[in-house]
C-alpha cells in the first residue's frame, strides 16, 4: 500500500489491488471507530507492530520484497508460499517480561504479531522463492519467468 498526505493530518492509505490486506477507507477518518472494520485480531498494544511496512519492487529478473523488522531473529519470522501465488510474511515480537520490582518510565517499543499477504503475478516462479535476513531487514526474492519475445519472421511480398 502506498502512502500520501491526508487532509486530516496524517497519512492516508491507498488501496493496492495486489495486496490482500483488509482495506478500511475510514481508517484515519475522524470518528472512524464506529465505521471501521473491527480489528479484533490485534489488541491496541500490538497495533503499531501489526502492519509491518514492506516495500515491493519489480526488476527485470525478480520481485523483491524488503521488510524492516528490527530486533527480530530469523526464527521469529515466517515466509510462506500459498496456493494461488500468494506470498505470506508473518512473525511475532514478544513483549518484554515485566518484573514485579521494575518501574517503567516509557514503553514505546511495539510487540505482537504481524501478517502480510501478497498475490503475485503469473510470471512469478513460486518454487524458487528465497529469503534472507540481515541487520533486521528481511529480503524475499521471487524470480520471474523469462518473457519470451515473439519470433518475428519477415514475409516476402510477391508480385
Amino acid at each position: 500500500m502506498s502512502l500520501i498526505p491526508s487532509l486530516f493530518g496524517g497519512r492516508r492509505t491507498i488501496f493496492d489491488p495486489l495486496s490482500m490486506d483488509i482495506w478500511d477507507p475510514f481508517n484515519e477518518f475522524p470518528l472512524s471507530n464506529s465505521l471501521s472494520v473491527p480489528r479484533s485480531q490485534f489488541s491496541n498494544e500490538t497495533a503499531a507492530f501489526a502492519s509491518a511496512r514492506i516495500n515491493w519492487k519489480e526488476t527485470p529478473e525478480a520481485h523483491i520484497f524488503k521488510a524492516d523488522l528490527p530486533g527480530l531473529k530469523k526464527e521469529e519470522v515466517k515466509v510462506e508460499v500459498e496456493e494461488g501465488r500468494v506470498l505470506q510474511i508473518s512473525g511475532e515480537r514478544s513483549r518484554e517480561n515485566e518484573e514485579k520490582n521494575d518501574q517503567w518510565h516509557r514503553m514505546e517499543r511495539s510487540s505482537g504479531k504481524f501478517l502480510r499477504r501478497f498475490r503475485l503475478p503469473e510470471n512469478a516462479k513460486m518454487d524458487q522463492v528465497k529469503a534472507a535476513m540481515e541487520n533486521g531487514v528481511l529480503t524475499v526474492t521471487v524470480p520471474k519467468e523469462e518473457v519470451k519475445k515473439p519470433e518475428v519472421k519477415a514475409i516476402e511480398i510477391s508480385n
